[in-house]
């Protein structure tokens, strides 16, 4: 019989970890050995020793972090590619986050465990699509774990924001956006839609556009806001981090309407508390219908919760005939996703 994935994957303080393998998933603290599920801060931690992840998330990590900073070791796995971690065999399936995205496929004496990371199940032209793994337990995310939260087509906010520039076409509209995915990902929507004038980046998001349009993704012409003249802003399109929207910077754009692209933009109190005029709900996470449906095209007879809304999820899974299970790991969540 082969062994239950409880038996060699487990909690420890730096992470999710495989006994067999000797490496840890996403860990939050530096470590020997770790496999990488994305670029994403709360993710992928600074001061690894052997790091495992995509070409794509390595790309993106030499630019957040630098390259000795990434890991002292570093090797990109292609998608589907398998390796050995000494007796356990690991490959990557794409998980549909943000660009170099995956879920970690593990198998030891013939027991699957897979460990999603973050993950939508919506279109993005920016990065390949998740793909259901079958396995003995699936390791999924919460972050928008509760019946609330149904998020709308991406294509159908963007259009709001381009209706807006057509009711107020002198206004500069600048939008809330994280820097590493929902920034690139709604740049492509845009040109899909049409805009084809330049979309003007806020400094802090310039150089991960530049590895995606170093990897293929082309995302037309970028200037950059900081230097551009406030006459040339009217009527134009300005990304930046959210923090960024509240404070001096963007006083000098021209009667800006305010805008965030954020997942928790379905929460109107939210948009209303920071002022935002705006809210498009554009998330790079699975809603609650994407989270169900995950888990049913999985299969696994188990389902453990890594972070979000954990209790709520594992009791519906349970109503599927699914047993499920909170990790409740510590450190991961970002605020606008």
């Amino acid at each position: 019989m082969a062994p239950h994935p409880e038996t060699w994957l487990c909690v420890r303080p730096e992470g999710l970890y495989c006994r067999p393998g000797d490496f840890y998933i996403d860990p939050v603290r530096p470590v020997a050995r770790a496999v990488i599920t994305h670029a994403h801060a709360d993710h992928a931690r600074p001061g690894h020793g052997a790091v495992l992840a995509t070409a794509e998330t390595l790309a993106l990590l030499e630019v957040r972090l630098g390259l000795s900073r990434s890991g002292t070791a570093v090797q990109a796995l292609r998608v589907g590619e398998v390796v050995r971690e000494r007796e356990v065999a690991v490959w990557l399936r794409p998980a549909g986050h943000v660009l170099g995205s995956a879920q970690v496929a593990i198998e030891w004496a013939g027991s699957r465990a897979v460990v999603s990371g973050d993950y939508k199940r919506a279109a993005d032209p920016t990065c390949s699509a998740f793909e259901p793994i079958a396995c003995d337990v699936f390791v999924t995310e919460a972050t928008f774990g509760l019946p609330v939260f149904h998020h709308p087509p991406a294509v159908a906010e963007a259009r709001k924001l381009l209706e807006s520039l057509a009711l107020f076409p002198e206004r500069t509209h600048v939008v809330g956006v994280y820097a590493l995915g929902k920034c690139q990902r709604l740049i492509a929507i845009l040109r899909e839609l049409g805009w084809d004038r330049p979309i003007y980046v806020h400094g802090a998001l310039a150089p991960l556009c530049a590895v995606y349009e170093r990897l293929g993704v082309g995302l037309g012409e970028l200037r950059a806001a900081t230097v551009a003249a406030k006459a040339e802003l009217r009527g134009a399109i300005v990304l930046a981090p959210p923090s960024a929207i509240a404070d001096r910077w963007a006083r000098r754009l021209a009667e800006p309407v305010t805008a965030v692209a954020s997942g928790w933009m379905r929460v109107r109190q939210r948009a209303r508390a920071r002022g935002v005029e705006l809210p498009l709900v554009i998330s790079d996470h699975a809603d609650w219908g994407e989270l169900l449906r995950t888990v049913d095209e999985v299969g696994a007879p188990e389902v453990w919760v890594t972070h979000g809304n954990e209790e709520a999820l594992i009791h519906a899974v349970g109503l599927r005939g699914f047993r499920g299970r909170a990790l409740r790991l510590i450190g991961y969540g970002d605020e606008e996703v």
